[in-house]
């Protein structure tokens, strides 16, 4: 593998941006510098100049179908996506068919991900009512974490039973991810929507049957678990302002037990949206109101929101065009989250540090990942490139989704990503994937 020298870059890192260079030999980052000189007639050297270089985002929540979904997505297919948008690692949530519930099955995904991902991985193990036993035998230097779903959501995983939970809660040191909605608040809302509506139930209503209330219960009730068990808990997904008074800014984060995740559909749309958008932004949670969107920004800059992730969760259009209470929820974002949230950045409302913290380094902490989430010399070489001054428009002609379409269809975004690099490999550059990287499993400093 030949040496790669990034020159003149813009890099992002640590709260701190600075002009400079970094140097990739192999898989790692050999130095970062002011300037440094290239040693080798065979170096290939990339001018960056204008550019931003940051290291890979590590998403922490999506859905890439597969086994058993594998006509909505599979591995492969959404992890080359997600390197064109700039993601070079991903953690996967337990919910496909079968259900990521024993060590067998989820070694299984480990295998597959080893054959055919484009981007490092991990998976999580899922909990459910009846597999504690199995869940203990969980070992915490091979795997991210524990996910619970405390909502139903696609793929019933539904943890209902309050002493299940608690034994959960107390039995693992790993971090559980939490999905958090009450399951009879939604069904009593559903009930009295479809006495009105019947199956037709009108897309914008899904923020008042997925609720604030059902949102609030599930999380305060979450939290207040945690609090007393002692358990380390990650909510996923945030979507209500209320729920963030549940969560604190405490620092270190190493040290924090109870985190959230904020996530780009909740930060960018609102309940506006459902009448041009319809069931491509009906998600689980719901996307919600101007006033939550506005209050989850405000706790994502004050650290009240630790993370911002995708919950990349693929459809068919076809699935996604049936009425209301056959629609399936969740919707493809790897390839457009960085992008997307770099408008926040040209609007002046996060920071491009700031964007990289929540991202890069704070997904990399929570989950004590080894050697990524920053550019640091000794670090593997996920880098990327962001061009803040390279307008393009999303259509189908550039979606890389297996589904084929995107929430952000017809809009144009001021940054491009031009340069991905996993494990010191250039894989995709200028709407192109140049190379198959050597994709690891992701390990820990646990």
């Amino acid at each position: 593998m030949r040496d790669i020298l990034i020159k003149n870059a813009q890099i992002v890192n640590e709260g701190q941006v600075m002009k400079g260079d970094v140097l990739i030999q192999g898989d790692r980052i050999a130095d970062v510098a002011d300037s440094i000189s290239v040693k080798s007639a065979d170096t290939k050297v990339i001018d960056a100049d204008g550019s931003f270089l940051i290291p890979g985002v590590i998403d922490d929540q999506v859905h890439f179908r597969e086994p058993g979904l594998t006509h909505k997505g599979d591995i492969e297919s959404e992890s080359k996506a997600a390197v064109a948008g700039g993601i070079t690692t991903f953690i996967e949530q337990p919910n496909t068919v079968p259900q990521a519930t024993t060590i067998k099955l989820l070694e299984e995904k480990f295998s597959r991900a080893a054959e055919v991902s484009w981007s490092n991985y991990s998976f999580m193990f899922g909990g459910t009512n009846d597999n504690l036993e199995e869940l203990k035998k969980v070992d915490p230097t091979k795997v991210a974490g524990i996910k619970l779903f405390l909502g139903s959501s696609t793929g019933n995983m539904l943890v209902d039973d309050p002493e299940v939970l608690e034994a959960i809660f107390s039995s693992t040191d790993l971090r559980i991810s939490l999905h958090c909605e009450d399951e009879q608040t939604i069904r009593d809302n559903l009930k009295e929507h479809k006495e009105i509506y019947g199956d037709d139930i009108p897309m914008e209503l899904h923020p008042k049957i997925r609720s604030e209330e059902a949102c609030y219960i599930s999380s305060s009730q979450a939290v207040a678990l945690a609090k007393k068990t002692g358990a380390r808990i990650h909510v996923f997904h945030l979507s209500t302002a209320k729920e963030t008074k549940l969560f604190s800014n405490k620092k270190p984060l190493k040290d924090k037990q109870i985190t959230a995740e904020v996530c780009v559909h909740h930060l960018h749309f609102t309940d506006a949206d459902y009448k041009t958008k319809g069931s491509k932004i009906k998600w689980n949670p719901a996307v919600k109101t101007a006033k939550d969107k506005e209050g989850l920004w405000k706790a994502l800059l004050s650290d009240k929101i630790d993370v911002i992730a995708t919950d990349h969760a693929p459809h068919t259009l076809e699935e996604k065009s049936n009425p209301y209470t056959s629609a399936p929820s969740g919707g493809p974002l790897v390839q457009h989250a960085l992008v997307a949230l770099m408008e926040y950045v040209h609007q002046g409302v996060i920071s491009i540090e700031k964007l990289v913290e929540k991202m890069c380094h704070n997904p990399a902490i929570l989950f004590e990942i080894k050697d990524r989430g920053y550019i640091r010399k000794g670090y593997k070489a996920d880098l990327v490139l962001v061009d803040p001054s390279a307008p393009w428009t999303v259509n189908k002609d550039n979606i890389m989704y297996k589904c084929g379409w995107s929430p952000f269809e017809g809009t144009s975004f001021k940054s491009r990503v031009t340069h991905t690099f996993i494990n010191g490999t250039l894989a995709y550059e200028n709407f192109h994937l140049i190379e198959k990287p050597k994709a690891e499993r992701l390990t820990f400093n646990r």
